[in-house]
């Protein structure tokens, strides 16, 4: 089979004829259909992102996708050969213990204890196959009106349907997303209005990609552009929100600076929660008095959890969650270095896909 392999970060990325991966006990090999690349990935293979600690040696990289049972290892009792699935990076071990390692399978270890695990199962889904623990294989039931591209682009969505979850947002509450003209953000924005928010706020300093998700997302959607002021950017999201949120969403990638996070902080009425899922690259200073005051709640919140993509297929089978505004940009997996270009570049509402 072809895969893309990475001798190390910085290193030589190349198309390989490898072997097809042999099953073992616990796994369940995909043919896959469908892989979505993340914004970042080119930065990644060429070693300008430090803090990912990638498995040692070559390896497949790639992360989430979508496609078919090959086969299914011993100890595999519910997935069958020929059943449509997706597939996710994020895979936490199996052991019962209290802090169970986790891993970003084909990109990363997370933490000291998880290398290990990483080493077990390095290899992503850039490649026609993936050999992967069935703990990251998803069923996929009906649905049958979606193709494996836009079932592959449900990636896009449950990142940020994981902070959702953990911020217990409740049908009828009012919701903040900063860092809505972000592809996790945007697709934030469309999540809060299919969960039933009466109100969400898409907010971020990019007033061309606030407009597009705010059409996207209809009468329910608000955009704010920031200032970058706390002062001002607060009192507006409290404004639009109509006196402030239940809960503010912050899924901004890589800022240096944290005063949109702050505003959102001080944009929530009592009780409000602020769920943390973004890549903020300096320390956020928490006003003691304002939280303590307020009853306010500050959650981190890293992917997603398990039942996570089956609670996402739910919410496409009902109608609720309406993905048509995400615009499928489809590269053959032999093209991965012109797709990565393209998924640096591309828009919050365009996701780039690879079809081998």
């Amino acid at each position: 089979m072809r895969a893309w392999q990475l001798d190390r970060l910085g290193g030589e990325l190349r198309l390989n004829n490898v072997p097809l991966p042999e099953l073992r006990p616990g796994s369940v090999r995909v043919r896959l259909e469908a892989s979505v690349l993340l914004s970042y990935l080119k930065e990644y293979v060429e070693g300008k992102l430090p803090f990912y600690s990638p498995p040692t040696g070559p390896f497949t990289i790639g992360t989430n996708g979508a496609g078919v049972v090959d086969e299914v290892g011993r100890d595999v009792w519910h997935l069958q050969r020929g059943q449509r699935v997706l597939v996710s990076s994020h895979f936490i071990a199996r052991d019962n213990v209290d802090n169970p390692a986790q891993i970003l399978i084909g990109i990363t270890s997370i933490g000291p204890d998880s290398g290990p695990v990483l080493a077990d199962w390095p290899d992503g889904t850039l490649a026609d196959y993936a050999l992967l623990p069935v703990e990251a294989v998803i069923p996929v039931e009906g649905l049958e009106e979606l193709n494996a591209i836009q079932l592959a682009a449900t990636s896009r969505f449950v990142v940020p349907f994981g902070g959702l979850i953990r911020g217990r947002l409740v049908a009828g509450e009012r919701l903040i997303v900063t860092g809505a003209t972000g592809a996790f953000g945007s697709a934030a924005v469309l999540l809060g209005v299919a969960m039933g928010a009466s109100k969400v706020v898409a907010a971020g300093r990019n007033a061309e990609a606030l407009q597009a998700v705010a059409q996207a997302g209809g009468p329910r959607v608000t955009p704010v552009q920031l200032t970058g002021v706390v002062e001002a950017d607060a009192a507006a999201l409290r404004a639009a929100t109509g006196g402030g949120a239940h809960m503010a969403f912050d899924m901004v990638g890589r800022a240096r600076d944290p005063r949109a996070t702050l505003a959102a902080l001080h944009s929530l009425r009592r009780g409000g929660r602020l769920v943390l899922m973004g890549s903020m690259t300096t320390e956020l200073p928490i006003p003691y008095g304002l939280v303590m005051v307020n009853d306010l709640e500050i959650i981190g919140q890293f992917m997603y959890p398990r039942g996570a993509h089956r609670r996402l297929l739910d919410l496409l089978r009902s109608g609720l969650l309406d993905m048509s505004p995400i615009k499928a940009v489809v590269y053959p997996l032999a093209k991965l270095p012109e797709a990565m270009e393209a998924a640096a570049s591309a828009g919050n509402l365009q996701c780039v896909v690879m079809e081998p």
